[in-house]
């Protein structure tokens, strides 16, 4: 479903596709939307994966979601199993045909029926699908398991040949029942063109409807077939609802799969990779639509008027629709470019990122590591540009160590290839697709539909356009002139302006989405013919501890306690800032000048200590009681005197979370207290230590 007001952004996303289409390019888009019940402050929406109610929450949003795939079959199979977890995560999930043809024309999954279970006679079931693949030529045998029966059948013209030794394969325990063996999962029996299915009723617990584990099949065919037969069998046996589970289906270009599966606070959704920007679009409305009918958001809201996004990311990844069409190996030097470009634009890795950003996070730049791994990256990226066509083993092994985090986690990175031609994950590994990860999760899917086009364009332009220019050693600028949103927002425009100059402009909406700020804004007002902005700031938390003992944990231990604040006066030509001054709690701060291509802008950051945590730096370090800052102007006699706090200014209690997104903006704004006084009852200013100051910050922990 396309929400109404979405026309805008629909046609730009139409017109950019036609675009990138005339380039020759064939690039695959695909996200992880992450969703959380932002009311809730039950353990598993604020830091467990696993509990409660979350799976019953899932399976409604699959059951709503699957509205939107006609003819798709609905599968719960094995999901991820992490150490320390006894078993298997769950996985819910929904297989459709990218042509529209139904795939799935058997009885539904018990999610999509409303008249109560039937009992059924599961031997009566296993005979029929007997009867099925014979009638399709297949060999087939049937054994009777301790609580359900079992069938064997060849999807071609072979007979059944297992062997005594392979006989107690057909016995094995459920996948459901057991934990995932060390070395992975196998099926022997499909290894050999033998498939089991597990034929049995669901504990009374879960509603006592049949159900069938399917095995592992590689090839989508023979998958498609194996429905086939299973559903023609459960008609026949009078199924009114039946559960498909067990092994994860085989995929190719051809089928559209989509999971939902539990991750520490949100359920995220794997969604199968999008041919296009405008259909990349209607999957995720719906998605998006179906989520918030069922009271599940993108973004969380706090007390104070705080944002933040659902606490689980929003990954983007792009590919091709087979491994050797990747616009990574069509085009063998688009990584290369992509590596030195993302150096140049640091609004590329922090614009759209998490609040948990830096070498510490899940997703460090390749350049936030050790300054001798940045040289020896610049050694790597003239090393593959030197040859015409790089191999895709050649690309992932020169620059894997350097897309890592600083324990060498090629997962946890900006530009994540561990699944460009990483033969150490076998096949998975090598699927000619790069993941971004320094996103956080979109607040609605125009949003992320924005960013989507912005990685789609970037990817287009750095296929056909060389891109040559040297890695930047941003030194100190890297944690402190980027920290500031004025200046990611003119590296952002930068990069919009160079797309546009290669034929790729995204559109005023989609622009507008990207470059929207409303979110960091803490207070706007106008004082002396002068905007006055005060806005939320990055800030980069250092780890706590050994990365390396946090490896394993799905979170990592960060030092929060420091903010980091923007002020930001914008006047209509410069004369109207000559002699502005800044005082922060007294302490003079000089204001740097710049000027945004329409008017000039006086500039300052603020850092402080908001509060002092359980486990962190600096323990004798108090936290800052609200920021005080004083803007004088030599043309007037009054001083603005702007008071930020972190909690209400009265110190009062909230009633309740923020309903929306509006209320939240209005309880930020309250925290900002503004008023004007006589200038000349200032007390004097005072000159902090020079370590206080830096070039772009003022940092009131060191004063």
């Amino acid at each position: 479903m396309i929400p109404p007001n979405a026309e805008p952004i629909q046609d730009e996303l139409t017109d950019l596709d036609a675009r990138i289409s005339a380039l020759g390019a064939d690039i695959w888009i695909g996200a992880e939307p992450t969703f959380t019940d932002r009311y809730s402050e039950s353990a598993e929406w604020l830091q467990l994966a696993l509990g409660g109610e979350k799976e019953a929450r899932a399976a409604e949003l699959l059951r709503d979601f699957s509205t939107s795939l006609p003819g798709c079959a609905l599968l719960r199979t094995i999901g991820r199993q992490y150490p320390g977890e006894p078993s298997a995560r769950w996985s819910l999930g929904v297989l459709a045909r990218r042509d529209g043809a139904a795939l799935w024309q058997g009885p539904p999954d018990p999610l999509l029926v409303s008249e109560p279970c039937a009992l059924h006679d599961i031997e009566h079931f296993s005979l029929c699908l007997l009867e099925h693949c014979a009638a399709r030529g297949w060999a087939a045998e049937t054994r009777l398991g301790a609580n359900d029966w079992r069938v064997v059948t060849r999807c071609d013209e072979h007979p059944i040949g297992i062997d005594e030794s392979s006989a107690a394969l057909c016995f094995r325990p459920s996948l459901h029942s057991a934990p995932i063996p060390a070395e992975g999962l196998r099926d022997e029996l499909a290894e050999s063109g033998h498939f089991l299915l597990l034929l049995a009723n669901l504990p009374d617990a879960e509603g006592g409807w049949p159900v069938v584990e399917l095995p592992a099949v590689t090839d989508p065919a023979n998958y498609a077939a194996l429905l086939e037969v299973v559903a023609e069998a459960a008609k026949a046996a009078g199924i009114n609802g039946l559960v498909l589970r067990g092994h994860p289906p085989p995929l190719d270009a051809g089928m559209h799969w989509t999971s939902l599966t539990p991750d520490p606070a949100v359920i995220e959704a794997n969604l199968a990779p999008a041919t296009d920007l405008e259909s990349f679009y209607r999957v995720n409305a719906a998605l998006f639509s179906a989520a918030e009918r069922l009271g599940l958001f993108p973004y969380r809201l706090y007390y104070n008027g705080g944002e933040a996004d659902s606490g689980g990311g929003g990954q983007l990844t792009l590919g091709g629709p087979t491994a050797p069409s990747s616009p990574f190996f069509v085009a063998p030097h688009l990584l290369t470019r992509l590596v030195r470009y993302l150096n140049r634009h640091p609004a590329l890795s922090y614009w759209f990122a998490p609040d948990s950003i830096g070498s510490g996070s899940q997703a460090p730049r390749a350049d936030e590591g050790p300054q001798e791994r940045r040289v020896e990256l610049d050694v790597a990226l003239e090393q593959l540009e030197r040859l015409e066509s790089p191999e895709p083993g050649l690309l992932w092994a020169s620059l894997a160590p350097f897309l890592a985090d600083s324990a060498g986690n090629s997962h946890r990175s900006e530009i994540n290839i561990e699944k460009l031609w990483n033969p150490y994950l076998g096949a998975r590994g090598m699927a000619g697709l790069v993941e971004f990860r320094a996103l956080r999760m979109a607040p609605d899917a125009e949003s992320l539909a924005a960013e989507a086009a912005l990685l789609r364009a970037l990817i287009a332009r750095l296929m056909h356009y060389p891109y040559d220019k040297p890695l930047i050693d941003w030194g100190k600028q890297l944690h402190n002139r980027f920290a500031l949103p004025w200046y990611l927002e003119q590296d952002l425009r930068a990069v919009l302006a160079d797309l546009e100059a290669h034929g790729l402009a995204l559109g005023a909406s989609i622009t507008g989405r990207l470059v929207d700020d409303a979110r960091r804004e803490l207070g706007h007002l106008e004082w002396e013919g002068l905007q006055v902005r005060v806005m939320g700031a990055l800030e980069f938390w250092p780890l706590i501890g050994d990365v390396t003992t946090q490896q394993p944990s799905d979170s990592r231990l960060v030092d929060a306690s420091t903010t980091r604040i923007e002020l930001r006066v914008v006047a209509p030509e410069a004369e109207g800032l000559e002699g502005l001054k800044l005082q922060v709690n007294g302490y003079a701060v000089p204001l740097r000048a710049e000027y945004d291509g329409a008017a000039p802008v006086c500039l300052a950051g603020v850092r402080y200590r908001s509060f002092v945590p359980v486990h962190g730096l600096h323990p004798a370090l108090p936290a800052q009681d609200g920021v005080e800052l004083v803007l004088t102007h030599p043309r007037s006699g009054n001083a603005l005197r702007l008071s930020l706090f972190d909690w209400h200014p009265r110190g009062e209690a909230y009633d309740g979370l923020p309903d929306s997104r509006a209320e939240a903006r209005r309880r930020r704004a309250e925290r900002l207290v503004s008023e004007t006084v006589d200038a000349q009852t200032l007390p004097e200013v005072r000159e902090a230590p020079a370590p206080a100051y830096a070039e772009y910050c003022f940092d009131l922990r060191r004063v």
